[in-house]
């Protein structure tokens, strides 16, 4: 097992006071934080959160092409970092709206990736598109539904959504939809940096 990598973020002054931080393990711990010295703050670093949406419409899925870096110009499910105070199928439905326009009916979880390699989990839900008025968002360049046939594997921006994806349509040809967590690894170090 590897050691776990704290404090990937450096920090240098606390959040709450300004003060300089140093990193130490405060009593109780069991790991390096960032610890203020003048006002006790311990300031956590953790997993973000990435959440979103596999919209269907009939046999066909919601893309959307990222208008922003990383990977701008590959296909992507609309999802994105799950903000303070909502819910994970809150930020599902929110980043749908916010990259496609879309209105969906949520469905139940499907996959859950952790990718420890960037302090990352992507959570995808299913769901059905409500109608066909969609439109690129800010974050993207263009929207489209495809089919199994169609979608551009080879333009797909991130692992976890390829893996996603193709769950999906094997669990499709099978009829059954459980429910899929699993964990992956960095990508090999000459491929371009990919979750």
């Amino acid at each position: 097992m590897r050691a776990l990598v704290v404090n990937r973020i450096p920090m240098k002054f606390c959040s709450s006071c300004g003060a300089q931080v140093e990193v130490r393990i405060p009593a109780g711990d069991s790991l390096p934080r960032h610890v203020c010295g003048d006002c006790g703050t311990i300031h956590y670093q953790n997993p973000k959160l990435v959440v979103g949406a596999l919209a269907e419409w009939g046999v066909r899925i919601l893309l959307c092409r990222r208008a922003i870096e990383p990977r701008r110009g590959m296909w992507t499910l609309p999802a994105g970092f799950m903000e303070n105070e909502e819910s994970t199928a809150q930020a599902a439905i929110r980043e749908t709206a916010e990259e496609a326009c879309a209105r969906v009916e949520l469905g139940s979880m499907y996959t859950l990736i952790d990718v420890p390699h960037i302090s990352q989990v992507h959570i995808i839900y299913r769901a059905r598109l409500l109608d066909l008025d969609f439109r690129p968002g800010e974050e993207s360049l263009e929207v489209a539904l495809f089919e199994e046939a169609d979608i551009p594997w080879e333009q797909i921006a991130f692992r976890t959504i390829a893996l996603t994806l193709r769950k999906y349509f094997d669990d499709r040809r099978r009829g059954e939809w459980p429910f899929h967590s699993f964990a992956i690894g960095a990508p090999p170090p000459a491929s371009v940096p990919n979750p």
